[in-house]
């Protein structure tokens, strides 16, 4: 196991309305909990948007939480052990976690560098996390780029997992995805149409308050998502 920091990102299934409610609830709930979990540092919790989560429209079946710590046996650890997250994985129909290493990381999440970045270049399959507030008043103009990109996305086989988690519906946007290598998702933002004229739009008309952007490095993870470790699609031919 790795003694760098490292980040853990849970995802959670509730499939009953009951447990959808408590998932809901536990987003201003949890707060506290989180707080006094030994060894955590910067967490956020998340909701989804339906479908793979790129969308304005809430999923209430899928939430999330992220989360920093000194090492990877204490993400690990912590992650099962501590009472918050067991009464997540208690409610949930299904759940899965992913731990990993930030290789490069720029900008800021609710003003702060959330992520000790190692500055090595991933080997193999790699992870990226874009994050942004977006401006209210081109909330629209940017909800409405969104679909294009989401289909390019969930077309490319290269991809083994892909979502579209938040803080706040409609302002906060969190993408996350995992990719063989980082020549796969390089040739992915240079070509993809959408992607790149969305990300011209952004620049030009200056759309986000703040934006943080990183790469990791996959260390492993536990549970399934979808019946099975998504890591598994990695072995996949293109």
């Amino acid at each position: 196991m790795t003694d760098t920091p490292v980040v853990s990102l849970s995802f959670f299934r509730f499939s009953r309305p009951a447990t959808r409610l408590w998932a809901f609830a536990m987003m201003g709930l949890a707060r506290r909990a989180l707080r006094t979990v030994p060894g955590i540092g910067f967490w956020k919790l998340c909701g989804s948007g339906t479908g793979e989560g790129f969308t304005p429209l809430p999923n209430t079946s899928v939430y999330a939480i992220l989360a920093s710590w000194q090492d990877e046996h204490t993400a690990r650890a912590r992650t099962q052990d501590s009472a918050i997250f067991q009464r997540y994985r208690v409610q949930s129909s299904e759940d899965w976690t992913v731990f990993l290493e930030t290789t490069s990381a720029r900008g800021a999440w609710s003003g702060h560098s959330p992520f000790q970045a190692t500055g090595k270049a991933p080997e193999g399959p790699l992870a990226a996390l874009t994050r942004a507030t977006i401006k209210p008043a081109v909330a629209l103009k940017f909800w409405r780029r969104v679909p294009d990109i989401s289909l390019m996305v969930g077309s490319d086989r290269n991809v083994a997992f892909k979502i579209g988690i938040g803080e706040v519906p409609l302002l906060h946007q969190i993408t996350f995805s995992i990719w063989p290598d980082a020549g796969t998702m390089a040739q992915f933002a240079r070509t993809n149409g959408p992607h790149a004229a969305a990300i011209r739009a952004v620049r030009e008309g200056n759309w986000f308050s703040e934006e943080l952007y990183a790469r990791f490095a996959i260390l492993g993870d536990v549970g399934t998502w979808g019946g099975r470790s998504p890591l598994t699609a990695l072995d996949r031919p293109a």
